[in-house]
């Protein structure tokens, strides 16, 4: 393993677990597993009007899995399932393309460029917004 995917910046997000739990009586439940290292993530959601409402995510897997469901917990309220989506396709240009995030992305992205280097690590960064886009399918 290589330090530099597990800096500083997504060992905090890992740690702070925003958004970690289960919602008892959420609208929808969807998870996403990578075969290759067993990492899973499950998030579940409500929505009102087309807005996440409310979210939770079940984690086990390794602190980039835990870093990125910890950023969509910070985020996800308020909004779409489509701006969720949005923020997934920023990190996988960042993972394949190297693209910077766009001015007003969720800061928390540009943690993950280092992940760029590790191909057998960007499924581990895109699961959880595997799951929501997953969750959001089976909302509408």
């Amino acid at each position: 393993m290589t330090e530099s995917i597990y800096d500083d910046p997504i060992i905090a997000l890992a740690r702070a677990a925003t958004a970690a739990g289960t919602i008892p009586d959420a609208q929808v439940t969807a998870t996403a597993d990578n075969p290759l290292c067993g990492d899973r993530v499950t998030v579940q959601l409500s929505l009102d009007q087309g807005r996440i409402s409310r979210f939770a995510h079940k984690v086990r897997g390794c602190a980039l899995c835990q870093a990125v469901a910890s950023a969509i917990g910070r985020h996800a309220l308020e909004c779409t399932p489509a701006d969720v989506a949005a923020a997934g396709e920023t990190v996988r240009k960042l993972l394949k393309e190297r693209a910077a995030p766009p001015a007003g992305a969720w800061p928390e992205l540009s943690h993950f460029a280092p992940v760029a280097d590790h191909k057998s690590r960007h499924t581990c960064v895109m699961l959880a917004f595997d799951a929501v886009a997953k969750a959001a399918a089976q909302a509408t």
